[in-house]
């Protein structure tokens, strides 16, 4: 099957996760992604291990590179390089400080001279103007962007056990892409796209965010409580925690009647979430003094059969477990004659009937698409 994006070349002059994560999705897509790297070490994260694979490369470069090529450049000594590739390219995308592109010579507006209907996605950490000299790291946006203030316990200020400010806004970047692709197709006009990590953060925070925004309230954190529902957490069970989110009255009492607590749904504190929210800590210690009785998964069996949202805390190992077990596939191998081996992927979460995510080529070594790249500028 050919994949939506077929026929289109990214530029990607990107690095690290949030530009790479963007790329490898349209890559996933089909289209054909040009990884731009520094000489001598490539992508930072080629040297952010341990873990390792069994061929010795980081883990963290191969999530994030799979269905690309790379071609190392120099951008001021082969600029003329560059600027053939975005010449010739649908998208480039680039996540440096705001201006160095433009120093370099690379940036959108001569971007746009030399290929009027590109499609240009920068990425940066806050935005080009007051806070194009901070610094665009994944934990910074956390902090400043009030992540870290609703996350964990209260007052420890705590951050996401992945870089998940990178993911959300490689997803903006691969989202605004396809859109002013979308409108190059009716219009033939390209256009720059900008994102940046404290914007797709805030935005991110959906309802956190509009508690302020709308209500001025400005949200705390809670550990892992739910500020609008109760029963939304985690529990103890006779052996390990387990997560009930009872999101409404029916789901309340479905779990009342599989714990045999039928006295807490017929509480009028109880009866409706409101209620249950006010009156939070005596109803929680009643839930768990009873699922304290029996273990997570005799619960997770039963209380899912009752049509209660539930599950146990799996580690990432009983995650792919799990996934496997849905018939999810969510790993696949890449046959790579390169190293010898399949190189394990985490799979493209996307499923489309017509044009669906394809495993090309596994994470390329550094540079070893040169003679590739150069031949097709040369066309």
């Amino acid at each position: 099957m050919t994949g939506a994006l077929d026929g289109l070349l990214v530029a990607d002059f990107s690095r690290v996760l949030a530009g790479p994560y963007a790329t490898m999705l349209m890559a996933d897509l089909g289209a054909d992604v040009v990884k731009v790297e520094r000489p001598g070490t490539g992508d930072d994260t080629r040297s952010w291990g341990p873990p390792y694979s069994a061929d010795g490369d980081a883990t963290y470069y191969l999530s994030v590179n799979r269905n690309k090529r790379s071609i190392v450049l120099d951008l001021r000594e082969d600029a003329d390089v560059a600027r053939a590739l975005i010449a010739r390219a649908d998208v480039v995308v680039e996540n440096f400080r705001p201006g160095t592109m433009d120093r370099l010579g690379l940036g959108y507006g001569r971007a746009r001279e030399l290929n009027p209907p590109v499609v240009y996605c920068s990425i940066t950490g806050f935005g080009a103007g007051e806070g194009a000299g901070l610094p665009g790291y994944d934990l910074i946006a956390q902090a400043v962007g009030g992540l870290m203030s609703v996350t964990g316990e209260p007052g420890q200020g705590t951050k996401t056990g992945v870089a998940l400010v990178d993911v959300i806004t490689g997803l903006h970047a691969c989202v605004g892409v396809l859109a002013a692709l979308r409108h190059r197709d009716r219009t033939g006009e390209g256009q720059c796209v900008e994102v940046s990590l404290l914007s797709s953060l805030l935005s991110a925070l959906t309802n956190h965010a509009s508690a302020y925004v709308a209500a001025g309230e400005v949200p705390a954190a809670m550990g892992n409580r739910h500020p609008s529902i109760v029963p939304y957490e985690v529990f103890p069970t006779a052996d390990r925690p387990i997560v009930i989110a009872a999101g409404n009255d029916r789901q309340f009492a479905a779990l009342c009647a599989v714990l045999d607590r039928d006295d807490l749904a017929a509480d009028p504190r109880h009866a409706a979430n409101a209620g249950r929210v006010e009156h939070r800590e005596s109803l929680v210690a009643a839930l768990s003094a009873t699922l304290r009785t029996r273990n997570a998964d005799d619960w997770f069996t039963a209380l899912s059969a009752a049509g209660v949202p539930c599950g146990p805390i799996n580690d990432l190992a009983e995650a792919f477990d799990l996934g496997a077990h849905l018939g999810l596939a969510p790993a696949v191998g890449l046959e790579d004659p390169r190293r010898g081996r399949p190189v394990d992927q985490v799979a493209n979460p996307l499923r489309l009937g017509a044009t669906p995510p394809a495993y090309r080529l596994a994470p390329p070594r550094l540079g070893e698409d040169d003679a590739w790249v150069r031949e097709i500028l040369g066309r």
